[in-house]
C-alpha cells in the first residue's frame, strides 16, 4: 500500500460469506494523518467492489493479530458492525478501550457521490481521536473513490471538532463514555 520512508504498509481484505470483514495490516501501522488517509483509500476502494459491504459499516482498529498470521501481519482493521439496526454497534463501545483509529465505510448504494458522474462509487471517513485537553488535535480523513479504483476526492484534516462533521460525529460518539 504505502512505500515511503521505513517498512511498507500492507493491507490485505478478508470475507466471509461475501461480506467484507476487515484488513490485515503488515509491515507497520501509519505514522501520520497523510499514510491513513492512504489507507482509507484503500479500504473504499475495495467497498466500493459491488455487493462486498451491504450498509455503511463501522471498523475498529486493533493491534492484535488473527491466528495463523503471516510472519509480517501487526494487527487487524475489522468490521465491528452496521451504524444502525438491530445490529448496529452500541455508543460508548470502545469507551473503555479506545481504539487508535476508527474507520467508517459507505457502500455505493449509501454514497452521496461528490460529483454527479460518480454515481456509484464508495465513501468512507478515518477518525484518529486526539486528546484535546492535552493538546492532540482530533484528526480524520474522508475518501470517495470510484469501483475501478479512481479517487473522486479525498480530504485530510488536523485539530477537527468532531461534531462538525455526520462520520467524525458517529465515530467520536462510538468512542464516548
Amino acid at each position: 500500500m504505502y512505500t515511503g520512508p521505513g517498512p511498507a504498509i500492507g493491507l490485505a481484505p478478508f470475507h466471509s460469506h461475501g461480506s467484507l470483514m476487515g484488513f490485515v495490516v503488515s509491515g507497520r501501522w501509519p505514522n501520520t494523518t497523510h499514510e491513513w488517509a492512504q489507507l482509507l483509500t484503500v479500504t473504499v476502494r475495495i467497498a466500493s467492489i459491488p455487493g462486498l459491504l451491504a450498509t455503511t459499516t463501522i471498523f475498529g482498529v486493533r493491534e492484535e493479530v488473527p491466528e495463523q498470521p503471516e510472519p509480517d501481519a501487526i494487527g487487524l482493521v475489522l468490521a465491528e458492525g452496521p451504524v444502525v439496526g438491530d445490529a448496529a454497534v452500541e455508543p460508548g463501545r470502545f469507551a473503555g478501550c479506545p481504539p487508535p483509529a476508527l474507520l467508517v465505510l459507505h457502500p455505493p448504494s449509501e454514497t452521496s457521490p461528490t460529483l454527479p458522474e460518480c454515481v456509484g462509487a464508495a465513501s468512507g471517513c478515518v477518525l484518529l481521536p486526539g486528546l484535546p485537553h492535552l493538546g492532540l488535535d482530533h484528526r480524520a480523513a474522508w475518501v470517495e473513490a470510484e469501483a475501478d479504483g479512481t479517487v473522486t476526492s479525498m480530504v485530510s484534516r488536523v485539530g477537527i471538532d468532531p461534531i462538525s462533521d455526520p462520520d467524525t460525529a458517529v465515530l467520536a460518539m462510538l468512542l464516548a463514555a
